[in-house]
């Protein structure tokens, strides 16, 4: 069989639910930055750079100060982390 474009194409529900439960995206915010796109959130002081890791569909998983211990908690719950520049 041959692939088109076509054949490769995925929906928006496809690609919304890649990587689901196998791959979290590890990324460096500031406080400020989690507060704006996060807004239940809860209190947390200004100013401070977290590690952040996201499931594959962008739901948070967890905050730490630390990159190793955001790893950590990746590979804890069997998923494979993935950073985000």
């Amino acid at each position: 069989m041959t692939r088109t474009d076509e054949n490769l194409a995925l929906t928006s529900g496809e690609f919304a639910h890649l990587g689901e439960g196998t791959v979290a995206y590890l990324r460096k915010m500031s406080s400020d930055e989690l507060r704006e796109r996060f807004p239940g959130l809860g209190e947390i002081a200004p100013g401070l750079e977290l590690w952040a890791l996201f499931a594959a569909s962008g739901q948070p998983i967890l905050l730490s100060d630390a990159r190793d211990r955001a790893l950590a908690g990746a590979l804890e719950n069997d998923l494979t982390p993935v950073s985000i520049h």
